[in-house]
């Protein structure tokens, strides 16, 4: 088993997010500050008000590539009902650039976790072709990306990564 894909298993996102893969391209996540986003590393919410810069590398340049990003604990951790929430989708991201070049077809919401530590996982599918049409979800709860990916013949995960975050009492904040 890849040592990318290790964190994933350890993290539960193989197997409440995502079915086992293995990653073929390079996804760089980053927040404001040059702030990496690592498999379980925590993030203060406050720290994530704005989209991140995510890059795709070490992929040809004429493929094109799907980002979802999904908490998975929502409302919370020890009973997640709404399971996934939906957070961002960006589609056409031309391969060796980053997710400005692609189209969002779901913007931005910021993590706001309200009990416990959730979970922040950015997933990335090859796409068969430019422009391929998506069949968008109706609401931002309930969404499951593995049907997702399926519904819009998207390939298996190609990368994928996650953090942590929990909601910041004012004492943090400051």
């Amino acid at each position: 088993m890849a040592r990318t894909v290790e964190p994933l298993i350890v993290g539960g996102v193989i197997g409440d997010v995502l079915d086992s893969f293995q990653p073929t391209v390079k996804m760089s996540v980053t927040y404001i500050s040059d702030r990496h986003v690592f498999n379980g590393h925590e993030f203060y919410p406050s720290a994530l008000v704005h989209k991140p810069k995510v890059e795709v590398q070490g992929a040809d340049l004429r493929s094109f590539f799907t980002l979802i990003m999904t908490d998975p604990d929502v409302p919370g951790p020890s009973d997640p009902y709404l399971r996934e929430h939906l957070h961002w989708i960006v589609t056409d991201i031309p391969g060796t650039t980053d997710a400005t070049f692609g189209r969002e077809v779901m913007s931005y919401e910021i993590p706001r976790p309200n009990i416990g530590i959730h979970r922040f996982v950015f997933v990335l599918f090859k796409q068969k072709r430019r422009g391929q049409t998506m069949n968008l979800p109706s609401s931002r709860n309930h969404f499951n990306t593995r049907n997702f990916a399926a519904e819009n013949e998207l390939s298996l995960p190609v990368a994928a990564v996650y953090f942590n975050a929990q909601r910041e009492t004012a004492a943090r904040r400051r």
